[in-house]
């Protein structure tokens, strides 16, 4: 990865967004939109992990495939809109972690990769600040 040319971005300005999906097409499907999207520079999917938790007072067990989402705080908005929008369940878990400590080249990949400048074919909007 190549440093980009954009400004230089502070650890603080990006994000880790976690997203648990049902199953691996669920998992692959978000992850390409996001980053065809450029709303993440990177997602990562780790198969086979099992979440337990509450749902409507049940304790429940389910395996489940998580999206570590690589981006800017300033594209949170941006990303749980699109989980929402695709995603199978009705409460999606989509959270942001903040980075505290990033180097600076990673840094500037992300920041440059998700507020650079559009992928071809798709053009820039007001929306897209």
């Amino acid at each position: 990865m190549q440093q980009g040319q954009g400004r230089e971005p502070h650890a603080e300005d990006l994000v880790e967004v976690r997203v648990s999906a049902p199953d691996a097409d669920t998992a692959a499907a978000l992850a390409r939109a996001l980053v065809e999207g450029r709303l993440a520079a990177c997602v990562q999917v780790l198969p086979g992990i099992t979440s337990t938790y509450v749902w409507r007072g049940e304790v429940e067990e389910e395996a489940e495939h998580l999206l570590l989402v690589k981006s800017t705080a300033s594209r949170f908005e941006a990303i749980r809109a699109l989980v929402r929008s695709e995603h199978p369940y009705d409460t999606p878990e989509v959270l942001a972690v903040p980075v505290v400590a990033a180097d600076p080249a990673y840094a500037a990949w992300v920041a440059d990769t998700v507020d650079g400048e559009a992928p071809p074919g798709r053009e820039r909007t007001e929306d897209d600040s």
